[in-house]
C-alpha cells in the first residue's frame, strides 16, 4: 500500500498537512478506460453476475466480485497478454462488480413477483428496465456523495474497497493469484458436474425420524459454493447462520411437532419440510423486521450524514478544469440528464404494469424518495461495515412497508397492490446494491489512483450489461431447479421469498402464522440486546440480528456447509497467525481467491447444466451412484484440500499492509 494511509488524519500543531498520494499520481496519465479493459470487464460482469445470482438463490447470501475480478484481469492482461495498467485492472474490476451487485438487487426482490403469483413467469423488459433504471439511480446518487465519504470522511474505511486496492498494487508489483482462482473454478466446476451432469455426488444428505411425538432432523448439502461463501463471510457471520438454522429445526421442529401431527403415510423427513415451511421459518420474518428496524435506528447518524451530503455536498467545479483528474466526477449536466432519463421510463413502466397513471406516478414517488434516501443510506454503511454487513434486506422491508402504506392510502389492493410495491422494491435495492458498490470501487479508485469520473461511467457500463442477462438468468434457473417452489433441489430465494410472505398479506388479507412471527421478533430483540452487550464489552464477536434471521428462513441443510467454511477460515487465521501477521494475510488472501474459484466454478456448472438442458431436452442428472458416505467423504476431501492449500500454498504477493 501507499506510505499514506488513505484513512490517516492530516497533521496538525503547526505540523505540515500530510497530503494522500495515491499508487498512480494525480499528474500522471497512463492507459485505463480502454477498449480491453471495457470488453474484459464486460465479459466478467455477465459471468459473475449470472454466477452471483445462482448463489444469491441458492445461499441467501452474495459475495463480492471486486477482487476475483481484479486477480482475473491481471491474470489476462499482464499474464497473458503482456499488458495492461493497474488502472485499467481496476477498470475492469469495477464493471464486474457491477453485474454483481446487480444481480443481488434483482434476486432479492423479483422473484417475489412470480412467488405472490402475479406474474407467471419472469418478463424480459420489465426485469431489464427495474434493473437498468435502478442501478442508474445507485449511481447517481451516489455521485454527490463521493467526494465527502470517500475523501474526507476518516471514520469510513470502505473495507472491500481498500483490500481490492492492496490487491491490485500486490499485483502490479509482481504478485498473482489467477492460478489459485483458475485451479478452484475447476474444482468447483468438475464437483458441481458430478452432483447434477451424473449423479454420483448426492446434492443433499439429510434424514428424520420421530422421537415418540417430536420430530428430529439433521442434515447436510453439498456443495462447494457455501464452503467458498462461509470461508468469505468468516466465522462470526457464519456461525451466526448455524445459530438461526439451529433454533428453527434443532429447537423450533422438535417442539412444534410435539403439537402438530404428522399426517398417517407420511415420512418424518418430508414432515419436518412440512412443519419448517408453512410455519417456523416465520420465524425469520419476524426476526428480520426486528433487524430492518433496528439496523436503521442503529445508523441514523449515518443517515443524517448521507441524507445531508446528497443534498449539500456534491462539488463539480469542473467548468474551469481546475480539478485535478483524480478528483473529476461525471458533470452535473449528465448527472441530471440521466436522472431524468431513469425517472421518466420508471414511471412509464409502473403506469403500464398497473394500467394507472395515477398509481403509476405515487409509485415513481414513492421509489424516488426511497431510492434518494437509501443510496445515502448504504454508501455510508459499506464504509462503516463493509458491503458484506450491509442491511440490504432491512432497507427493502422498510421501502415495502413505506410503498405499501402508501399505495393502501390510495385504495391499491390485490395483485396491482403487490406489484406496485414489489416493482418500487426492486428498484429501490437495485440502487442501494449498486450504491454500496459505487461506493467500494470509488474507495479502490482513489486509492490507486483512478479517474472518479471513468469508474462512474464503467459502473454504468457494467449495470447496463448486466441488466440484459438478468430475466433469461432468472428463467434458465426457474425452468431447471425451480426457484423458492420448496421442492427439493430448488434454489430456495430466502429474500425473495420473505418478501412475498410480507406484501402478499397486505394487500389480499392472507392470514399468517402471527405466532411464529411474534416468537422470531423477540428473538431479534434477544439478539439485539445480546450484541450490544457485546458491543459494550469490546467482543470481536458480535451477535448481528440479519443472519441469524437468514439462518431460521434457510434450510439446516445449507447453513451446515457454510459453517464448515467459516471453520476453515477461522482454523486458517489462528494456524497462519502463529508465523506473523504476513504469513496470516498471506493465507486469508489464498483461501479468499480458492473460495472465490469454488463458488464461480460450481455456478456456472450450475447455469450450464440449465442450460444444457433447455438447449438439449436431455434430462440431468444421468443417475449413476448415490451414496451419502462417498458424498460425505469427497466433501471432507475437498473442505481440508481448502485449509491445506490456504496454509501451505506458494507465496502469491509480495507485500501486505495493516489497514
Amino acid at each position: 500500500m501507499s506510505s499514506n494511509s488513505p484513512n490517516s488524519q492530516p497533521q496538525t500543531e503547526g505540523k505540515p498537512e500530510v497530503q494522500f498520494q495515491p499508487y498512480v499520481p494525480a499528474q500522471k496519465t497512463i492507459a485505463e478506460f480502454t477498449v480491453k479493459a471495457i470488453l474484459l470487464g464486460v465479459f466478467l460482469t455477465l459471468v459473475m453476475s449470472a454466477a452471483n445470482a445462482y448463489v444469491g438463490l441458492y445461499a441467501g447470501m452474495t459475495v463480492s466480485a471486486s477482487i476475483p475480478a481484479a486477480v482475473i484481469s491481471m491474470g489476462i492482461l499482464r499474464g497473458l497478454l503482456r499488458r495492461g495498467t493497474i488502472l485499467e485492472n481496476n477498470i475492469v474490476q469495477t464493471i464486474a462488480s457491477a453485474g454483481e451487485s446487480l444481480a443481488a438487487g434483482i434476486i432479492f426482490t423479483v422473484p417475489a413477483l412470480v412467488l405472490t403469483g402475479v406474474w407467471t413467469g419472469f418478463k424480459f423488459w420489465p426485469i431489464f428496465l427495474i434493473a437498468l433504471l435502478g442501478g442508474i439511480l445507485g449511481v447517481v446518487f451516489m455521485i454527490p456523495l463521493r467526494r465527502s465519504l470517500i475523501v474526507e470522511e476518516q471514520q469510513l474505511v470502505y473495507p472491500e474497497g481498500v483490500a481490492c486496492a492492496e490487491v491490485l498494487e500486490v499485483g502490479e508489483e509482481g504478485g498473482t493469484g489467477f492460478g489459485y482462482i483458475i485451479s478452484a473454478m475447476g474444482v468447483g466446476f468438475v464437483f458441481k458436474f458430478f452432483v447434477n451432469g451424473v449423479s454420483i455426488i448426492k446434492e443433499t444428505v439429510e434424514g428424520a425420524i420421530r422421537a415418540g411425538k417430536a420430530v428430529l432432523y439433521f442434515g447436510s448439502d453439498i456443495a462447494v459454493v457455501l464452503i467458498g461463501v462461509g470461508f468469505i463471510v468468516g466465522f462470526n457471520i457464519s456461525l451466526l447462520v448455524f445459530i438461526g438454522g439451529a433454533l428453527a429445526w434443532l429447537v423450533g421442529l422438535p417442539v412444534l411437532s410435539l403439537f402438530r401431527s404428522i399426517e398417517p403415510g407420511v415420512s418424518a423427513l418430508d414432515g419436518a419440510w412440512n412443519i419448517w415451511g408453512t410455519e417456523i421459518r416465520y420465524m425469520g420474518i419476524g426476526a428480520m423486521v426486528v433487524g430492518g428496524i433496528w439496523s436503521i435506528i442503529k445508523i441514523r447518524q449515518g443517515i443524517r450524514t448521507g441524507v445531508r451530503e446528497a443534498l449539500f455536498g456534491y462539488r463539480d467545479g469542473q467548468g474551469g478544469g481546475l480539478l485535478v483528474r483524480t478528483e473529476q466526477n461525471l458533470s452535473r449536466r449528465l448527472i441530471l440528464v440521466l436522472l431524468i432519463a431513469a425517472v421518466i421510463p420508471i414511471f412509464l413502466l409502473y403506469s403500464n404494469l398497473i394500467g394507472s397513471a395515477n398509481i403509476g406516478l405515487v409509485s415513481t414517488v414513492a421509489m424516488v424518495i426511497s431510492a434518494f434516501f437509501f443510496v445515502a443510506v448504504s454508501s455510508y454503511i459499506v464504509g462503516l461495515v463493509g458491503s458484506s454487513n450491509n442491511p440490504v434486506s432491512g432497507m427493502t422491508i422498510c421501502t415495502i412497508l413505506f410503498a405499501s402504506v402508501l399505495l393502501l392510502l390510495f385504495g391499491m389492493s390485490g395483485s396491482n397492490g403487490i406489484l406496485a410495491a414489489l416493482g418500487v422494491a426492486g428498484v429501490v435495492c437495485c440502487a442501494l446494491c449498486t450504491a454500496g458498490d459505487v461506493s467500494q470501487d470509488l474507495k479502490t479508485g482513489y486509492i490507486v489512483g483512478g479517474t472518479p469520473r471513468k469508474q462512474q461511467l464503467a459502473q454504468l457500463v457494467g449495470v447496463a450489461a448486466a441488466a440484459f442477462i438478468m430475466a433469461p438468468t432468472l428463467t434458465l434457473l426457474n425452468n431447471h431447479y425451480g426457484i423458492g417452489t420448496g421442492e427439493p433441489g430448488a434454489l430456495q430465494a430466502a429474500q425473495a421469498t420473505l418478501f412475498a410472505n410480507i406484501v402478499r398479506p397486505i394487500f389480499s388479507g392472507q392470514p399468517l402464522p402471527w405466532l411464529m412471527i411474534g416468537i422470531g421478533a423477540v428473538v431479534g430483540i434477544s439478539l439485539i440486546i445480546i450484541d450490544e452487550a457485546l458491543r459494550a464489552r469490546g467482543s470481536h464477536f458480535r451477535a448481528h440480528v440479519m443472519p441469524v434471521a437468514v439462518g431460521i428462513y434457510l434450510p439446516l441443510s445449507l447453513s451446515v456447509p457454510i459453517l464448515a467454511g467459516g471453520l476453515v477460515s477461522l482454523l486458517v487465521s489462528k494456524l497462519a497467525s502463529r508465523r506473523g501477521f504476513q504469513a496470516a494475510k498471506e493465507a486469508q488472501h489464498r483461501g479468499t481467491l480458492l473460495s472465490s474459484g469454488l463458488i464461480a466454478g460450481e455456478a456456472v456448472m450450475g447455469i450450464g447444466v440449465a442450460f444444457f438442458v433447455w438447449l438439449t431436452g436431455i434430462e440431468l442428472p444421468i443417475h449413476i451412484l448415490e451414496s451419502d458416505l462417498l458424498s460425505v467423504f469427497l466433501f471432507a476431501v475437498l473442505i481440508f484440500l481448502l485449509a491445506w492449500f490456504a496454509l501451505k500454498g506458494k507465496k502469491i504477493t509480495k507485500k501486505f499492509s495493516n489497514v
